[in-house]
């Protein structure tokens, strides 16, 4: 596939669906011209990103957001089920991937048209960006941090969920190997951080009956991710942000490390 010359087309179409107003931007790539996106950059030949908020959100409740890709996005609805009453449940979704620089701008672009102070940040972002070397996404995944707590600020409750298996490996594309090399990445920058850890792709290793296609679960798939998730989203909410205490690996509690903002420097 040629990456050197896209042409990037945005187009946001407001969606009314489940009680929620979804802005769909859809980026298509068009072949045309040189690449004009930041040099590091490497997009896939569909670009994406899927903006969700509640249609009346509650002022007196916290707000929580959902910052992740189309696994997120498919256990958003059980999520905001679960949380109906207790939270205001947003969604971030977008195919740019960790490594790639497009994303931190994407982030500040949602906090500047949302203007919404998250008490929790769940972040699941994993399954895209496989033309990126694991180094890259070691390398990315601090600034990631560090650009969640500048746009959403530094006492934001951050959760972590880990990268879901798929039922097959893609041909250079997502691999369970890969999936499990930065899953073990991500573990270590983490490591020491007050960063609560929810280990989707141990849940869905159970669950291989549930897959909707090589990489999405189907319907009862994405219930179970969200009751997960709503699991550390409620302890959260609640106060206990230590990743030890909202661990089900058997991991002893980690010790706070160093402000990751000035770590990502």
């Amino acid at each position: 596939m040629k990456r050197n010359s896209p042409l990037i087309r945005l187009r946001q179409m407001p969606v009314h669906y489940g009680g929620l107003v979804l802005v769909a931007s859809l980026l298509c790539l068009v072949f045309s011209g040189s690449l004009s996106l930041a040099q590091k950059s490497i997009p896939e030949q569909v670009e994406w990103s899927w903006y969700a908020r509640p249609a009346h959100p509650d002022s007196k409740l916290p707000n929580v957001l959902l910052l992740g890709d189309s696994i997120s996005r498919n256990y958003q609805p059980r999520v905001a089920e679960q949380l109906a009453g207790i939270a205001n449940v947003y969604l971030f979704a977008s195919s740019a991937s960790i490594p790639d620089p497009r994303l931190v701008a994407q982030i500040a672009e949602f906090e500047r048209l949302e203007r919404v102070h998250f008490a929790v940040v769940h972040f699941n972002n994993g399954m895209h960006g496989w033309d990126y070397k694991e180094s890259d996404y070691e390398k990315g995944f601090p600034l990631f941090i560090h650009a969640m707590k500048k746009s959403f600020g530094s006492r934001v409750a951050l959760i972590w969920a880990s990268t879901t298996p798929v039922k097959k490996d893609q041909d250079g594309g997502a691999s369970n190997a890969r999936i499990t090399a930065r899953n073990s990445i991500a573990q270590h920058v983490l490591h020491g951080m007050p960063i609560a850890v929810d280990d989707q792709y141990t849940l869905m290793l159970q669950h291989g009956d549930l897959y909707a296609d090589s990489v999405h679960f189907n319907s009862a798939g994405s219930q179970l991710q969200g009751d997960q998730a709503v699991h550390y989203i409620r302890a959260a909410l609640a106060g206990d942000h230590s990743s030890g205490a909202n661990r089900r690996d058997g991991q002893p509690a980690a010790q706070p490390a160093a402000d990751p903002e000035k770590e990502a420097k």
